[in-house]
């Protein structure tokens, strides 16, 4: 269950222990009447001393200032040997937060790679960073009460002059430090595009030199590199801003207390009264803005995005079934199609009694006019699932229902009505183009037969063939083409459930493109157990498996949730392509599939994940 997560300070300061809070504020009300003397003992020793030759009453104020300076220093010492008792109690959280969930993780079955980063650098930042924002909002703090305080005691209008733009200038400050904020993030986000992206295509850089797949390499991290580069200019520009913010809170006082002073003189403001607010001005108000928006600009960047990271990787695993979480990713209920559509329900399998569950209490709804992609590491339990959805294996406990009725229960006949299963081999018998095509609906005309030949991208086999009279011997089909026959046969099939176990992976993949939006445009409902990473991106949900837990979802939720799904994204790497020679001439001869094969690009580069190395070479090489 999701909830809200708490600002980064507000976490922080929720690690400390009250009474910390209370000793730290107490000690600095010691250097409070530094900052209010400062400009007030000044005044006076002009006022009242020097300037009417009385030097022992001006060495009195200037004493006395002097008094409330070492009050003020024991005060600053205790407050930084209190520190400790305010980054301590975090740092502690911290690592107690980032090792539960390593350990929430892994019990999960998933590994969590950042684990180690985020214990000892990012934790130490965050502390680092804690210490610097309070060291800065506390003198800041210190001098602005004090010089305030100081200002209405040596003339209001002194305060009413100094005290407003300095107001100001923090404001224009606090906006300025929210939108770079917003931009930092930004930046660690775009780094972390890049880094995904770019790690693959060094990694294949070899193979992308000797397939000539150069440019689109290039293309390929082209992207989020200028992603980075505008968030990088973006957030230069917003650290220009700084000085403005100094300017108008630091230097403006002292420049309107100038331009006005004849009119204060005028009004009866002393000499002393001046200088006095010139020195509140430059030994209080702009060591305190200088202070602030360095600490803040710098620590409290680096501690807000650090901490956001920390918190993010943090969140603990949702303990209930994810299958069908709530919100608008979840499954659609059975009663949304009554008698159709495929529900499984507490499904689990294992090959054996003394076997791990392949499969452990799954529920799973997939309604007619769904997409759905399956994904997960190499023998997880892809094919099993396929298996036990289209009916050739019945779970160890739970059910499947296909149109209502128990899979394991429907006769074969009664299973070829309402769904159709192409495995990683497809099979192709000897006899006629023709009669291949139509095995599963024999009164298909041959107009039929090639519009679902064009549509799932295989006339131009059928053309080399010799036509649907052709005669086939099977053995002298490539792996690709006998996929290609069998996509078409289902494509003919008027079973409204389609399910592709890999029966594209022979397929170059813009061929596998065109047949699975072939699919995904026949109606019905389409299952595919994914090869390539353009399967996933395509679907309109996915399904993760993963041997302990099932999680499904859209792709960005799934990137945002998933450490094993963002892991199958970042480390994706497709199988040799088995490249048949039908779709690679149909590939040349379509302009549209080239500039769907762009598009899958397009969907893929945006993810920043998701492309091994010959995948990249497999994608480059027939751009």
């Amino acid at each position: 269950m999701s909830r809200e997560r708490p600002s980064a300070l507000r976490f922080a300061f929720g690690a400390v222990r009250r009474r910390s809070i209370i000793a730290l504020t107490c000690w600095s009300l010691l250097e409070v009447p530094s900052s209010a003397l400062s400009g007030v003992a000044v005044a006076h020793a002009l006022d009242d001393g020097f300037l009417r030759h009385r030097a022992a009453v001006g060495l009195v104020w200037i004493s006395a200032l002097l008094l409330a300076a070492t009050i003020a220093a024991i005060g600053a010492r205790r407050v930084f040997a209190l520190l400790g008792d305010f980054v301590e109690p975090l740092r502690d959280l911290l690592v107690r937060r980032v090792v539960a969930a390593a350990l929430d993780h892994g019990v999960a079955g998933e590994r969590d790679g950042g684990a180690a980063a985020r214990l000892t650098r990012q934790v130490e930042t965050v502390r680092d960073a804690f210490a610097g924002i309070i060291v800065a909002l506390r003198g800041f703090a210190v001098a602005a009460i004090g010089t305030a305080v100081g200002a209405l005691a040596l003339d209001p209008l002194i305060a009413a002059i100094v005290v407003p733009p300095f107001v100001a200038g923090f404001a224009v400050f606090l906006g300025v430090l929210r939108l770079a904020a917003a931009r930092q993030r930004a930046c660690v986000l775009g780094e972390e595009r890049v880094a995904a992206t770019a790690g693959p295509v060094l990694a294949a850089i070899r193979d992308v030199a000797a397939g000539g797949a150069e440019q689109y390499a290039a293309d390929l991290v082209a992207a989020p590199v200028l992603a980075q580069a505008r968030a990088e200019r973006s957030l230069a520009r917003t650290a220009a801003l700084r000085p403005l913010c100094l300017a108008v809170g630091g230097w403006l006082p002292a420049l309107v207390l100038l331009a006005a002073s004849p009119a204060l003189l005028r009004h009866g403001v002393t000499s002393g009264a001046l200088v006095g607010g010139l020195t509140f001005v430059v030994s209080g108000l702009q060591p305190a803005l200088r202070g602030v928006i360095s600490g803040l600009g710098d620590s409290g960047l680096r501690f807000s995005i650090t901490l956001a990271r920390l918190l993010e990787a943090g969140e603990p695993i949702n303990p209930v079934n994810p299958v069908n979480p709530p919100g608008p990713s979840s499954a659609v209920p059975e009663t949304d199609f009554p008698g159709k559509g495929l529900v499984l329900r507490g499904v689990t399998f294992a090959y054996g009694p003394a076997s791990e569950p392949v499969l452990c209490d799954l529920d799973l709804a997939v309604a007619p006019g769904d997409h759905l992609a399956v994904i997960g590491p190499s023998g997880i339990g892809k094919s099993t699932l396929a298996a036990l959805i289209c009916g050739l294996r019945r779970p160890d406990a739970g059910s499947v229902l296909l149109g209502g009725t128990d899979a394991a229960d429907l006769t074969p006949d009664r299973l070829a009505e309402i769904r159709v299963l192409i495995p990683q081999e497809a099979y192709v018998f000897a006899g006629t183009v023709r009669e291949n095509l139509r095995y599963l609906r024999p009164d298909a005309r041959d107009d039929t037969l090639a519009a679902s030949a064009d549509a799932v991208g295989a006339t131009g086999l059928v053309t080399r063939l010799g036509g649907f009279a052709a005669r086939i011997v099977p053995q002298a089909l490539s792996a690709g083409e006998r996929q290609l026959i069998a996509l078409t046969r289902a494509h003919l099939s008027p079973a409204p459930l389609v399910v592709l176990d890999e029966a594209t992976c022979h397929l170059d993949p813009t061929a596998e493109r065109r047949a699975e939006l072939a699919f995904a445009a026949r109606g019905g409902a389409l299952i595919v157990i994914a090869h390539r990473l353009s399967s996933a991106l395509r679907a309109g949900r996915v399904l993760v498996l993963d041997g302990v837990r099932a999680d499904v979802g859209r792709h960005d939720e799934l990137a945002a949730r998933s450490a094993l799904y963002r892991e199958l994204l970042a480390h994706w790497s497709a199988p040799d392509s088995g490249r048949a020679s039908g779709p690679a001439t149909d590939r040349d001869s379509d302009p549209a599939l080239v500039a769907g094969d762009a598009d899958g690009l397009d969907a893929a580069a945006g993810a920043g994940l998701g492309h091994g190395p010959r995948q990249i070479v497999a994608h480059g090489a027939g751009a």
